[in-house]
């Protein structure tokens, strides 16, 4: 159920009909995306550079739904927000590389779906991810000082 600490995003048709929709909650740009009928909300900046995940194709990643970053086609579950990539065997160079984890990179935020309208709630987990830095004070001075 939407509460305070809740910000409406908007309607449902409207995000399944874009398939994502970027947008700033609580000092935080977040994009949702919807996709084979569920709704997941992101940062908006991909750990690795910051690159825009809302300019990202989505695609299936051995069964996981990832964003695949514009810039450097980093793979972001959805879901989680683990970074995978494709790992090869140095010992056995002739099998096929497979997919690994590289942990939680990526913070995801809480969606709900209430009255036709899509909600999110902030991740509330205070381990530090790698996507957090682009809402640090430190990424803000910097963007400040090209500014100028």
């Amino acid at each position: 159920m939407a509460s305070s600490d809740t910000v409406l995003i908007g309607s449902a048709s409207e995000i399944r009909s874009l398939q994502r929709k970027t947008c700033e909650v609580n000092g935080r740009k977040i994009t949702v995306f919807h996709y084979e009928g569920k709704f997941y909300a992101l940062d908006f900046h991909c750990y690795h550079s910051g690159g825009p995940l809302d300019a990202g194709d989505i695609e299936d990643i051995n069964g996981v739904a990832c964003i695949i970053c514009p810039w450097h086609k980093y793979k972001i579950s959805l879901q989680t927000g683990e970074g995978y990539y494709q790992a090869i065997d140095p010992k056995h160079l002739r099998k096929p590389p497979s997919w690994k984890s590289k942990g939680v990179k990526q913070r995801t935020h809480e969606v709900l779906a209430e009255n036709g309208n899509i909600y999110v709630k902030l991740s509330s987990c205070d381990r530090k991810l790698d996507s957090d830095y682009y809402y640090s004070d430190q990424y803000k001075e910097i963007m400040k000082n090209m500014k100028r």
